[in-house]
């Protein structure tokens, strides 16, 4: 099993042991679904309440540098916090479930994933939500960043046949990046 793999096996393993919904997105999600590159991080969303951080803290120690102060403190400002896995130095960032509409609708449609082959059960966005929330990230970056906009072409190249475009095509206004997916599809 890689080391990335070991990181996102242990903090899955706690996650479920206390009853924590997870989904892996970011760039793991989109070399799921596209173009594989390397990263140092693993990001996911997690329907994590601030009365489980401690717990989640504690759950952690040993295998993660994990400070629950910092933890409680972003959770209170709605960000994300990082825990760090000591074993594989791999940091995973923790993003709290947001309450709109849209993010409970793609935290719902999550799918199973595997990584590194079985044995390492995960939940993971699905392809559509990957790219509406990449292409969310690329416009809150200033439209800048060639590592998203190639995440976005890789995975348009491995699934786009497979991609349910009506589902883009309702979500993406709603979410302010209609344009960034037409200037996609059109490339």
């Amino acid at each position: 099993m890689s080391r990335p793999a070991v990181a996102l096996k242990r903090m899955v393993e706690s996650l479920d042991r206390l009853g924590i919904g997870d989904c892996v997105v970011g760039s793991v999600a989109s070399s799921v679904y596209g173009t594989p590159r390397t990263t140092m991080d693993i990001d996911m969303v997690t329907d994590i309440r601030q009365d489980q951080l401690p717990a989640l803290a504690a759950e952690l120690q040993g295998a993660f540098y994990a400070d629950v102060d910092m933890m409680q403190d972003s959770w209170k400002h709605g960000r994300a916090f990082n825990v760090i896995h000591f074993a594989s130095s791999h940091k995973i960032g923790i993003f709290p479930l947001s309450g709109d509409e849209y993010s409970q609708e793609a935290f719902g449609r999550r799918v199973p994933g595997t990584q590194d082959g079985p044995g390492l059960p995960y939940a993971i966005a699905t392809a559509e939500d990957t790219i509406l929330n990449k292409l969310r990230w690329y416009r809150s970056g200033g439209e800048n960043s060639e590592v998203q906009w190639n995440d976005l072409r890789g995975m348009l190249r491995v699934t786009g046949s497979r991609v349910d475009r009506e589902y883009l095509s309702r979500w993406a206004p709603q979410i302010g990046v209609a344009d960034l997916l037409e200037r996609l599809l059109n490339e």
